[in-house]
């Protein structure tokens, strides 16, 4: 298979949530941002969207989120699946209530409300009463414990890694079917990204909820996910199982540094030999 050839995809039409197909996107007209991107996440399935800074990564969480027209960008070519549904269409209020919702990078909680009045937000597309939003509520607080020890403190005093606990638990009171989630690990010390993740593990298993993560700490990601794919210059240059990711020598090579000084990019690691195996 060539580079610019659409990536073999994780499963079948029938098991998969989400399908991104051959995608591009524009900002201001002009500027060409994603090109040709394919991607689905199976029911069920955490799947890690991984590359370096500036990669496409979050643009490619905002394309299925509908969040792109903010900061002027849109998608010009190819469509986004979800539950069966073309979605590309419908406004991110809409996109919430169908059951895909994304948590930002920075985390982006409200500074100056509390903890738990910043979960209380992500029930705000719900109809289904008072009660069962509490209900969810203790559901997010037993899987953050420190959440409900710190559910009085204003956002904005809170550590980082608390933050990023409310911002998912803010997702999670929407009762979502998936999550978009946008580098996760960002700014936080690596027992906290440990802990963040393993959350993140149980709520794929106990709760049903697929999970689309951007990240750049690979090697967490690839633990967790399972699937990848590798985004560069805003395109799709690999994909596969998580776990043979992990042990694929040119995955190794670029993204833990070894060999190679003067390398520009992923393309550049052992070229020849990988392109004569991807297209044997």
């Amino acid at each position: 298979m060539s580079i610019a050839e659409a990536p073999e995809q994780p499963a079948p039409a029938e098991d998969t949530i989400l399908s991104v197909n051959n995608i591009e996107v524009i900002y201001n007209h002009v500027i060409l941002v994603l090109k040709g991107v394919s991607l689905t996440v199976p029911r069920g399935g955490i799947v890690a969207l991984l590359g370096a800074n500036g990669a496409g990564k979050t643009t490619t969480l905002k394309a299925v989120s509908n969040l792109l027209h903010a900061e002027r960008g849109e998608v010009t070519k190819g469509s986004i699946v979800f539950e069966g549904k073309q979605v590309e269409a419908l406004t991110p209020n809409e996109l919430v209530r169908q059951g895909c919702i994304q948590v930002m990078e920075g985390r982006h909680c409200f500074g100056h409300l509390t903890i738990q009045e910043n979960l209380l937000t992500g029930a705000f597309t719900r109809r289904d009463g008072n009660a069962a939003i509490k209900q969810d509520l203790e559901m997010v607080y037993d899987y953050f414990p420190r959440l409900r020890e710190r559910r009085a403190s204003q956002a904005g005093y809170t550590s980082g890694g608390e933050q990023q606990m409310t911002a998912i638990g803010r997702a999670l009171m929407s009762r979502p079917k998936m999550i978009l989630l946008d580098e996760p690990s960002m700014g936080l010390a690596p027992q906290l990204q440990e802990e963040i993740f393993e959350i993140v593990r149980k709520l794929n298993e106990q709760e049903g909820v697929s999970f689309l993560l951007a990240e750049q700490n690979t090697n967490i990601a690839l633990r967790y996910a399972t699937y990848g794919y590798i985004l560069e210059s805003g395109r799709i240059v690999l994909d596969g199982v998580a776990s043979e990711l992990r042990e694929n020598e040119d995955v190794k090579e670029f993204y833990l540094g070894v060999g190679g000084e003067g390398r520009k990019s992923f393309r550049d690691v052992k070229h020849y030999k990988r392109r004569k195996r991807w297209l044997a």
